[in-house]
């Protein structure tokens, strides 16, 4: 297992975080990092970071009808501005998820001892008439994006509001010639992660560290890089 590394750069071009993300690195806060393990009950796990190569993608049928479904809804997208519109909105998400989730939007994505804003980053706000139902931010590189954050409100759970937001991060990549939207990591036994998978296996590479480049997803992939 490799040790997780951190780098807390003061500033953070496009081109640098396009080149982080390709090497299997991701925000955290005001820094960056990458980890191919996390820790849970004292259990090691191994972490595969995934990216949609947006090259090659369309919509599944599966995801035309989430975003048929919540046409219903209007959405923004704006840079980000944190609000206590959206803390509210996060603590009513926190308040039903069932995993440990970051205290507040400002501390997941600026903790303490930050220098400042380094990411260029933008939300999206969707909303039932005036009410904000769900809120996603990523951050922008030059051709690349980062999904950092997605939440909505427990009463519109049944919309599926979470991989919605997904899927509006990733028409919009698409208007704006972005080459691949970055999800995070999958964690290797642990399916809680696999949801991000929805978008189509097909579109999906897997970052190999041992073999340093980006492969097509396959579960089969997965397991012989455990034994690696």
């Amino acid at each position: 297992m490799t040790i997780p590394q951190f780098y807390a750069p003061r500033k953070l071009s496009g081109e640098q975080l396009d080149d982080f993300l390709s090497r299997g690195w991701y925000r955290m806060h005001q820094t960056i990092f990458t980890t191919n393990y996390i820790v849970d009950d004292e259990l090691h796990y191994k972490v595969f970071w995934l990216r949609y190569n947006l090259q090659y993608y369309t919509h599944l049928k599966s995801s035309k009808t989430i975003l048929n479904r919540n046409k219903q809804f209007s959405f923004v997208v704006k840079p980000f501005e944190l609000t206590d519109e959206l803390e509210n909105l996060y603590t009513l998400y926190r308040s039903m998820i069932s995993f440990d989730g970051a205290p507040s939007v400002n501390h997941w994505l600026f903790y303490e001892g930050a220098f400042g804003d380094i990411y260029d980053s933008h939300l999206i706000e969707v909303r039932d008439k005036n009410t904000l139902i769900a809120a996603g931010i990523f951050d922008k590189g030059d051709k690349s994006i980062a999904g950092i954050m997605n939440f909505y409100h427990p009463d519109y759970k049944k919309y599926s509001l979470g991989k919605y937001l997904i899927l509006l991060k990733i028409e919009l990549a698409l208007q704006q010639g972005y080459k691949h939207y970055y999800p995070g990591y999958m964690v290797y036994g642990y399916p809680k992660f696999n949801y991000k998978l929805f978008v189509g296996e097909e579109f999906t590479e897997v970052y190999i560290p041992e073999l340093k480049g980006w492969f097509p997803f396959s579960k089969q992939l997965l397991d012989v890089s455990v034994d690696l």
